[in-house]
């Protein structure tokens, strides 16, 4: 399936991910800085493959074979631990790749992708993109560019667990995601629920029992209110100080 330049090297908007607001949400296009004829060697050399809500993009533990970038939906990488306790990492947007940090190939995945909607990725096996890489200098940089970018986003995502309590990543987290889809009304911010209290505890590293005790002491305090299709964010200030 031909895949148009225009998708291949769309804008991404900001993933959804744990990490300090003044480290900066947005990311880059892998493919954004490519001349068409790049482009257009980097699709040829790929496959355009398809992904329904919930279906596996790549597997924890199982063989790596190349990595994936994003054309269209979302994608949700996350780790599972021994305990079964999972953790998602990002939900990252197109533009974005996923299945790293291995390039090439020759080991297992250490974590796993997972289609958030209906989702379309552009599949580049480990051996085409050495191949690739070694002719077109821009992509290289590329890669490299995008592998700091994710050393970073993991990196916050370790300061935030490691330096905030459950309760200070919460509140951050939904700061976040009112800055991403938030919409200003007369109360104050409403949050599109888009993620349910389970995916919230995902985030956060707790359990969904936890979630809805914390968002319930936060509506207590006034600071959210809550109903079945929203998140309000009634004092943004206060949530804020509460989130560090």
């Amino acid at each position: 399936m031909p895949v148009p330049l225009e998708a291949a090297r769309i804008k991404p908007n900001p993933s959804l991910r744990l990490y300090e607001e003044e480290t900066g949400g947005y990311d880059t296009n892998l493919l954004g800085n490519l001349t068409d004829e790049e482009c257009a060697a980097v699709c040829a050399a790929a496959t355009v493959r398809g992904y329904r809500p919930g279906e596996m993009v790549f597997q924890q533990g199982m063989p790596h074979d190349g990595i994936f970038i994003i054309l269209s939906g979302q994608v949700r990488t996350y780790y599972l631990g021994p305990s079964g306790r999972e953790i998602t990492l990002a939900y990252w947007s197109p533009g974005n790749f996923v299945g790293g940090p291995e390039l090439f190939g020759g080991s297992p995945h250490v974590w796993s992708g997972q289609a958030v909607r209906n989702s379309q990725v552009l599949h580049v096996r480990g051996p085409e993109l050495r191949r690739l890489m070694e002719s077109i200098p821009r992509l290289a940089v590329a890669l490299v560019q995008a592998l700091v970018h994710k050393g970073k986003c993991y990196s916050a995502l370790i300061h935030m667990l490691g330096t905030r309590s459950a309760a200070e990543r919460l509140a951050q987290l939904l700061l976040l995601m009112a800055g991403l889809d938030g919409r200003r009304v007369p109360e104050g911010v409403a949050i599109g629920r888009t993620l349910t209290q389970e995916e919230l505890a995902k985030m956060v590293g707790v359990t969904r029992q936890w979630v809805t005790a914390t968002l319930e002491r936060f509506r207590e305090q006034g600071m959210i209110g809550i109903s079945p299709n929203r998140i309000l964010i009634l004092d943004e200030d206060r949530l804020r100080r509460f989130a560090g």
